[in-house]
């Protein structure tokens, strides 16, 4: 039911912000569908898969508001209750509003984790991006349901043009955990407040029609503190805690 009730909201947003921009005369509306296969499931220096996934993504922005579904097909779910197939561990929504002053762009979210083997969760965070060299950008996530706690990603990213028209894009990101349960546990067993994981990656976006481009990247994922790394441990299929991983991405823009 409250999953519902959540659909629901993000379906009333949507057409609200469709019909403010359709009577101001801005039919600003643009999206994309895109889809990653991934030699792993990482999130934020967890891992959560031992083999391939299929991540398949549907956005729509109609001026500064944008909405998102995102799921992930994990490959390698099923095998070992002697299923012999795979299945849909994850799905989330995410809804967005931007608005910028000068370089300064301000964005405030919200995003519901809908988990096939865990209980489902809900975050709003907030992000400050600037628009210069190195593009650094700052989030706070706060999980107000079944985590508890607060979650910080500080990142930058560069790109330098490879050709004409591909872009090799490079990123950097660390984090900092609040007491966020969902982020696992210290040696004792306790929810803790430290830093969490550090993510180096880069990424080739090569276009191939007007709108349609493939995207190979890799990533590595490593812990920034006992605490973290012990937490990592514990919730990391394999126990996985420096990881590195990749895949392509294919996106189509409209």
């Amino acid at each position: 039911m409250k999953r519902f009730r959540f659909v629901f909201l993000v379906i009333l947003i949507i057409f609200s912000a469709s019909a403010v921009n359709l009577y101001a005369g801005e039919q600003n509306v643009s999206g994309s569908v895109s889809v990653d296969v991934m030699s792993n499931y990482v999130w934020r220096g967890q891992k959560l898969s031992n083999s391939w996934v299929v991540q398949p993504s549907v956005s729509i922005n109609y001026g500064s508001f944008s909405s998102n579904i995102w799921a992930n097909y994990d490959t390698d779910s099923m095998i070992d209750e002697g299923d012999g197939h795979g299945e849909i561990t994850e799905t989330d929504i995410t809804a967005n509003y931007n608005f910028s002053f000068d370089k300064l762009t301000i964005g405030i979210g919200y995003i519901y984790y809908a988990l096939n083997s865990a209980s489902d969760t809900q975050e709003i965070y907030v992000s400050a991006s600037y628009d210069i060299l190195p593009h650094p950008s700052l989030t706070f996530y706060y999980d107000y349901d079944e985590g508890k706690g607060t979650f910080i990603v500080a990142s930058i990213k560069h790109s330098f043009d490879l050709a004409k028209d591909i872009p090799l894009e490079l990123g950097a990101s660390a984090s900092f955990n609040i007491e966020d349960k969902v982020m696992g546990t210290d040696s004792e067993g306790d929810e803790f407040t430290n830093f969490y994981n550090s993510e180096l990656k880069a990424s080739v976006s090569i276009p191939l029609t007007k709108g349609l481009s493939v995207t190979p990247k890799v990533a590595y994922s490593f812990p920034l503190s006992n605490d973290a790394e012990e937490a990592i441990k514990n919730i990391s299929d394999d126990g996985d805690k420096d990881i590195f991983y990749g895949g392509l991405n294919l996106t189509l823009c409209f």
